[in-house]
């Protein structure tokens, strides 16, 4: 058994200084996934990977209730979810007029959701509705795909990160990519028509 997996199991027993253990062995890959995503914003963001991690962090330590990872796997994965909200929340705290978001919304249209792009608020909120809608009937997908959009993730950390093998996620990636694809070009439509 691995130290993470070991400390994962000594949280789900509630020990209370198990949860200090844990941010140094998970902190690199943390942050590294943190950068990789964030690398692909626009310039002038404001959220540094180490405070995205450190958010992310405690979100998954201090709730409410205890946490409980599995395994190490798991944890990655409620990670990489955590970050996604954060990131979701920057996006809607920029679109708010407050904080001069009185942007026109632009919807991605029949284009290719690529991890090498540097995204703007509108587009990040659209690809989180996207996903959403995705997720009530393909979870896994999108599971696959927020790994990829959110977080910058390979299909092949994808794939480890949710426990299955790499060609079912490359599968859950093209299925996911033809699904939005589809997903927008429809609402284009919709749109178009009204």
């Amino acid at each position: 058994m691995s130290d993470v997996s070991r400390i994962l199991e000594s949280i789900g027993r509630g020990d209370p200084q198990a949860a200090g253990q844990l941010l140094p062995l998970v902190y690199d890959e943390l942050r590294r996934l943190a950068a990789q995503r964030l690398a692909q914003e626009k310039p002038g963001q404001t959220l540094q990977p180490t405070a995205l991690v450190h958010e992310a962090y405690l979100r998954l330590v201090n709730k409410g209730d205890e946490p409980c990872w599995d395994n190490q796997r798991h944890f990655f994965a409620a990670a990489a979810e955590a970050m996604r909200r954060i990131l979701v929340e920057t996006a809607r705290n920029k679109q708010c007029s407050k904080r001069g978001g009185g942007l026109v919304r632009h919807d991605v249209v029949a284009r290719e959701v690529a991890v090498e792009q540097a995204l703007d608020p509108a587009e990040v909120l659209a690809v989180h509705e996207a996903l959403d809608r995705l997720a009530e009937h393909a979870p896994r997908k999108a599971e696959v795909a927020k790994l990829r959009y959110f977080l910058g993730c390979t299909v092949a950390e994808a794939a480890q990160i949710l426990g299955i093998a790499a060609a079912t996620a490359e599968e859950d990636w093209t299925y996911a990519r033809a699904w939005l694809r589809r997903y927008w070009l429809r609402a284009e439509e919709t749109k178009a028509a009204t």
